[in-house]
């Protein structure tokens, strides 16, 4: 037996509710917000394939060095790529067409990672000051000013803006530009923070070896990274995923030693640990260009910054290989070597690892995509200038800017 509905009005309903929700889905795809992505952890929703062509690309203007550096990843919402460089300038490009919008100037240059939000993007520069900047012209909202650099990454969360000054402060300050609290940062630079569950991953304690997970609400340490027992000069950007924190660190001296971690998010107890050595093979750098490398990936706030997919962790940077280690057990699962040093973090998305290559005088520089399952290359690039720090995958785009001034916008070729 059949039934008919002649009142057509709850089909219609339900188709636009759907469309909606489509759409919508679509919409959140096509964004890159913050850094490292939607929970920080480097994976994009976007289903992107290669082969990839140039959308646009542009040469932007030098700073006082003589080269953008353009080391951090911009953020986009809607049709529009944000992003600061070294002369100084905070931009806005339309992602279509690479039309300029708008352009703020700072009063210095710009290390800082944006964050945006439906009416604001807001940003560090090293002139110590914190901006909020309208995302329709760019005219500055609110600033305020700090003690030292801001070279991390700036983001909204509920109703806090939290942003990191070199040996100075975490601060927090309300929507309006207003400080509400602050935690010492008594000598950490280039620092970086996940915030997860209301849980800042890490805090900076009240001595310079103690770094851990801050509860924003109780205000107070639920433990501290056993520092003297890691001893790293460098501690990368986290990723949370379940009762787990998942980091990596590293230290430039006697060929780099890499380091990577699990840690049980809530009690502090270290899950599992992996240690590698450097490895370069053929490539033939003495242990001074290696120390080089690494004081120049300092300045990168992804640094080995981890990507979590399925049950994947994966590394890439530091050396020539790119590692993917079980999620809860950290066994090897793979790794895959190249000719040359891996120059960024990675970027996950439909299964697939973008990151990039440095080069040298006879190989150029590459954007490269591996398999995520088992690390097969899958294809690559040459670019105008090395990627160092991991690309940003909105909807059917890669975006990246590389150590040449050169800022690409990527879309499949069909």
């Amino acid at each position: 037996m059949s039934h008919t509905n002649k009142n057509p009005w709850p089909c219609f309903l339900l188709l636009c509710l759907l469309a909606l929700s489509f759409f919508g889905g679509c919409s959140r795809a096509s964004d890159w917000v913050q850094f490292r992505g939607e929970g920080g952890r480097g994976v994009s929703r976007a289903r992107i394939s290669p082969p990839l062509g140039v959308r646009w690309k542009i040469k932007l203007q030098l700073g006082e060095n003589e080269r953008i550096q353009s080391l951090n990843p911009p953020v986009v919402m809607g049709d529009t790529v944000y992003f600061g460089s070294e002369d100084g300038n905070f931009y806005a490009l339309d992602v279509e067409s690479g039309y300029m919008r708008w352009v703020f100037k700072s009063g210095a240059e710009i290390n800082s990672i944006p964050y945006a939000d439906s009416s604001q993007v807001y940003f560090g520069s090293k002139d110590g000051k914190a901006y909020a900047l309208s995302r329709g012209d760019g005219h500055e909202v609110w600033s305020f000013q700090t003690e030292s650099q801001i070279n991390s990454q700036v983001e909204r969360y509920r109703d806090h803006v939290i942003f990191v000054s070199d040996a100075d402060a975490i601060y927090f300050l309300s929507p309006e530009g207003k400080e509400e609290f602050r935690i010492d940062n008594p000598g950490w630079f280039h620092f970086t923070y996940l915030m997860a569950d209301d849980v800042m991953y890490f805090a900076t304690g009240p001595r310079v070896e103690l770094i851990g997970p801050y509860d924003i609400k109780k205000r107070e340490f639920l433990w501290f990274v056993p520092y003297r027992e890691i001893a790293a000069s460098w501690y990368s950007f986290p990723a949370v995923r379940g009762d787990l924190v998942y980091f990596s660190t590293a230290s430039g001296y006697n060929g780099m030693q890499l380091s990577f971690y699990a840690f049980d998010r809530r009690t502090g107890k270290r899950v599992w640990e992996q240690h590698r050595e450097g490895v370069w093979n053929s490539w033939e750098w003495d242990e001074d260009l290696i120390w080089e490398l690494f004081l120049r990936n300092e300045e990168l706030l992804d640094f080995m910054a981890p990507t979590i997919w399925k049950d994947l962790v994966i590394y890439t940077g530091g050396d020539i290989m790119a590692r993917a280690f079980d999620a809860k057990t950290g066994a090897l699962r793979w790794e895959k070597a190249f000719g040359m040093p891996v120059s960024s973090a990675p970027t996950v998305a439909g299964g697939r690892v973008y990151f990039g290559l440095l080069g040298d005088d006879y190989t150029p520089p590459k954007l490269v995509c591996v398999s995520a399952r088992d690390g097969r290359l899958l294809w690559q690039m040459e670019t105008e200038g090395a990627i160092l720090s991991a690309p940003v995958i909105a909807g059917k785009r890669i975006i990246f800017g590389t150590d040449k001034s050169v800022f690409y916008v990527l879309e499949e070729v069909f």
